[in-house]
């Protein structure tokens, strides 16, 4: 008969193709439903009635620090905020950029240390921890100097803030990628956690595993920062918004995530190079620093959305509809994450780089690598600057 001599797949190839699909689709199904239930920023908050005071840390942002202070001037239901703003030792002319852009007005404080951090503590933290010295506004925020509001932006943060009820909320900003290279990482850093954790459970839990945020844009209750000591509770961490999450959550607080592209927006990098710098700085320490648990993620995820998509191609039968299916799924929930994240339809680019998943998984996995070994040999840095704490 024509089906005796038909190929058959051997089953030790067709077990961890439908392990790895199953796990993929599963995933699609955690994007989905963060994408209708995770909440977003309203665009027309209440006025914030409770002063709040903004910390901006900057170091060598002369060329994009004034677009942030010109859409801190132009906020909107928040009238009584304050900007504090930190040129963090600059090498280029951030404070005389900062100064032009402030124009004069009352409500902001521009600062400048030429020092480097203290003994033990990293840059970001240490400018962190300066600029919230002697605040004492209900609400404190921090802003990075690449991010980009719209005029609710702020009034909208201070009033999720308020109604979830917690110590901290995140919101996150749109990641803006214009080149192929950013396409291909950037979105990422949604997708990483919006196909993994559903994040209403993630927020109602107190573990400190499942917190989500972006240190871009973090609003935080000013008695419940400084219950945990502020940014000393994370004075050497390289990933200090996450590590400040979770501290807040071992003391006992809650956190949340709430999807700020309609907001907020920012561009990280620039160009391929600048995406290999900025995450080698940082990507060693993800899955808890470790070079064993990071293989093990790596390989879960080069099997998850590397095997379908070689099965859809080479395999027969049903192997290869199971590839296929498992390959649509990758794809989905890149889509997905990256529809939540922006608050609306995917581009033509966003569509390109979800077609071309597997390839961002390998691109990860190869600046995972670069960052542990640059670790191993002590030349992590960051803007001139030693990304390990020095010690007393």
């Amino acid at each position: 008969m024509v089906c005796a001599d038909r190929p058959k797949t051997p089953r030790a190839t067709a077990i961890p193709v439908t392990c790895a699909a199953a796990l993929a689709v599963l995933g699609a199904g955690i994007a989905l439903y963060n994408r209708v239930t995770l909440r977003r920023l309203t665009r027309t908050p209440p006025p914030a009635i409770e002063p709040v005071t903004v910390c901006v840390p900057a170091r060598d942002e002369a060329d994009r620090l004034p677009g942030l202070i010109a859409d801190l001037r132009a906020q909107v239901r928040i009238p009584r905020m304050s900007v504090r703003i930190l040129d963090d030792s600059s090498t280029d002319d951030t404070s005389a950029a900062a100064s032009t852009a402030i124009d004069g007005d009352p409500r902001f404080t521009l600062l400048r240390i030429e020092s480097e951090p203290p003994p033990g503590w990293t840059g970001k933290s240490a400018a962190c921890a300066r600029l919230a010295e002697g605040v004492r506004t209900p609400v404190l925020v921090f802003l990075d100097a690449d991010v980009r509001l719209a005029p609710t932006a702020i009034a909208a943060a201070v009033a999720e803030l308020r109604r979830r009820r917690v110590a901290l909320v995140s919101p996150w900003p749109l990641q803006l990628a214009e080149s192929a290279a950013e396409a291909m990482v950037q979105p990422l850093l949604c997708w990483s956690w919006a196909a993994t954790l559903p994040i209403t459970a993630a927020d109602r839990s107190s573990r400190p595993s499942t917190a989500v945020v972006c240190g871009q844009f973090l609003v935080f209750d000013n008695h419940d920062y400084r219950a945990i000591g502020g940014h000393a509770a994370v004075a050497t961490s390289v990933t200090e918004d996450l590590d400040i999450a979770r501290a807040l959550r071992r003391a006992g607080y809650s956190t949340a995530v709430v999807a700020a592209g309609s907001l907020a927006r920012t561009r990280m990098y620039h160009s391929a190079i600048d995406i290999e710098a900025g995450y080698t700085r940082w990507l060693w320490s993800a899955h808890g620093g470790t070079i064993a648990r990071g293989a093990v993620v790596g390989l879960l995820a080069a099997l998850i959305y590397w095997a379908p998509p070689m099965a859809a191609v080479l395999g027969k039968g049903g192997v290869r509809w199971t590839g296929l299916l498992g390959s649509l799924a990758a794809v989905t929930s890149r889509l997905l994450a990256r529809s939540m994240e922006i608050g609306g339809a995917p581009t033509r680019t966003d569509v390109a780089a979800a077609l071309a998943h597997p390839l961002s998984v390998a691109v990860y996995l190869l600046l995972w690598a670069r960052s542990h070994r640059a670790r191993h040999r002590g030349a992590l840095r960051w803007k001139g600057r030693p990304l390990e704490p020095t010690s007393g």
